[in-house]
């Protein structure tokens, strides 16, 4: 078993051929469908005989998670590359359940040695004395739909992916003169995954991700302010058009030039506006975390005995849905090959469900919700947001503005820490408004919001018919593992919120 990222192209031994036939054609463009069949040889054959020996001292449940992932990346500094690179990383993690036990193992290396030798390690780790009893044969679940592209992102050039940074950066440079710095860059993945598990599932998906970040900074009356935007989701290349960019493009410069003239807010109490889309950070992190089922089962989430109760106004529905086509967070199959779906978990201001992988689920006696997550192949699964939002309520934004005598919108977000298991959050507010007579104001910057996700949500008092995804590049961080999400919100009112800005 390894440990570590492999740095490389693409090897002369990936062309080597293996048995032809998996249930899955060939994708037009002759790279393999299922490419742990053809590059490696792992036919079903293999998968019974390693299923085999890690389950051979018993199992409640078991399953492989073969990877193989390459990434792109591609920096522009003021019109020059300065980093560019590729990197491929394979692998599978190997992973057998016994009661609370469970044990997981890693190997890079795809041979059916390698293999056995990890499956024996994870089987050394959760054990009772009968061995399991694996499926004669695998049932090859059909292909997803919610993000086909018509050219991997492997097959895409550094010939088609660098006009896109210049022309990002030309559209910035001739839109706004004061901005001195431009920043540009790329990102690109290609990743194929194939799960087995001990119920004779298999499932097999093909997973494309982008990104592109611009940056800029910009000087005036010898102040210099930097601010930046940038876009993502599971499209392929034919996404970037001319709108596309020049939509990003604005953004950046009209984040940056703002803070010419803003200011800090006071300090206090106050009624918070959340924005539209990039808002839905703080319903994430201060709120869905408490509504993923491990920490309910552990107890440690303020929501472990809420599931029927009241937690939110009427008008307040909270989803998770991995189902959205192209977004950053959907997945036609969970990371322990059950299909994604739209979860409710607050209906009408009643909490309905927790967010469940398979090990949740059973613990709970429902379904999996087709939450099962992962970083990688290192790593075991455990519940995970996908796309997660509030959807649309019964106002106008410009009847929550009016609302407010005195308080603040908070428009974009660069950091922020919060407990889990209450729900305390910090978000640091990069650009936002005063509001003062219900009418907007005044630019604000660089203030933070201080409160606890569950209090927050009782004291939403309005909520607008406008709720969006946010299109950034959020990766959610939870023990120790990363994984791509999206979130929203519509243009929320909470009552109350501590404002940390400047004392008068």
């Amino acid at each position: 078993m390894a440990a570590g990222t492999v740095t490389l192209t693409l090897p002369e031994f990936l062309a080597a051929s293996g048995p032809k036939d998996f249930g899955v054609q060939s994708a037009i463009d002759g790279t393999p469908a299922n490419p742990f069949l053809s590059w490696f040889g792992i036919d079903e054959g293999v998968l019974r005989v390693v299923m085999a020996e890690l389950t051979s001292r018993g199992a409640d449940a078991a399953d492989l998670y073969f990877q193989y992932a390459r990434t792109n990346s591609l920096a522009l500094e003021d019109g020059i590359i300065s980093r560019a690179s590729s990197r491929v990383d394979q692998g599978v993690g190997l992973r057998v359940v016994i009661g609370d036990q469970v044990g997981f193992a890693i190997t890079e290396d795809l041979t059916k040695e390698a293999m056995l030798a990890a499956a024996r390690t994870a089987a050394g780790i959760a054990s009772r004395a009968t061995p399991a009893t694996v499926a004669a044969s695998f049932r090859t679940k059909a292909p997803g739909h919610f993000y086909e592209v018509t050219v991997p992102w492997s097959e895409v050039g550094i010939d088609r992916k660098l006009p896109i940074l210049e022309r990002a950066e030309a559209l910035v440079r001739a839109k706004e003169s004061a901005v001195d710095k431009v920043s540009v860059t790329w990102s690109d993945v290609d990743e194929r995954i194939l799960v087995a598990d001990l119920r004779g599932n298999m499932v097999s998906d093909h997973r494309p991700m982008h990104r592109l970040w611009v940056s800029t900074t910009a000087t005036k009356g010898g102040v210099t302010q930097a601010n930046g935007s940038n876009l993502s989701g599971r499209q392929g290349i034919e996404y970037y058009t001319d709108d596309k960019l020049g939509e990003v493009a604005q953004q950046a410069i009209d984040r940056t030039m703002i803070l010419f003239d803003a200011r800090r807010p006071p300090s206090g109490e106050m009624p918070v506006i959340l924005t539209a889309g990039a808002s839905g950070i703080l319903l994430h992190e201060a709120i869905g975390h408490g509504m993923e089922a491990d920490f309910n089962r552990k107890n440690t989430s303020i929501y472990s005995d809420m599931i029927g109760k009241k937690i939110a106004p009427d008008f307040v529905t909270i989803v998770d849905d991995g189902t959205l086509p192209g977004e950053r967070g959907a997945l036609n199959y969970d990371d322990e090959g059950n299909a994604c779906e739209r979860t409710t978990l607050v209906e009408n201001g009643v909490l309905r469900s927790y967010l469940h992988d398979d090990i949740s689920a059973r613990h709970y006696g429902v379904a999996s919700t087709g939450s099962g997550r992962r970083e990688s192949f290192r790593f075991p699964p455990m519940p995970r947001m996908r796309c997660t939002y509030m959807e649309d309520g019964p106002h106008s934004k410009d009847e929550i503005v009016a609302s407010v005598e005195k308080g603040i919108i908070a428009e974009t977000f660069t950091n922020g820490q919060v407990q889990i298991g209450a729900g305390d959050f910090t978000f640091y507010v990069k650009n936002g408004w005063l509001i003062e007579g219900g009418r907007i104001t005044a630019p604000i910057k660089d203030c933070n919001i201080i409160g606890n996700g569950p209090d927050v949500l009782k004291k939403v008092s309005m909520a607008a018919a406008d709720s969006k995804l946010d299109t950034g590049g959020w990766t959610c961080g939870k023990n120790g593992q990363g994984v791509p999400v999206s979130q929203g919100l519509p243009t929320v009112l909470v009552s109350s919120v501590t404002v940390g800005g400047t004392h008068a």
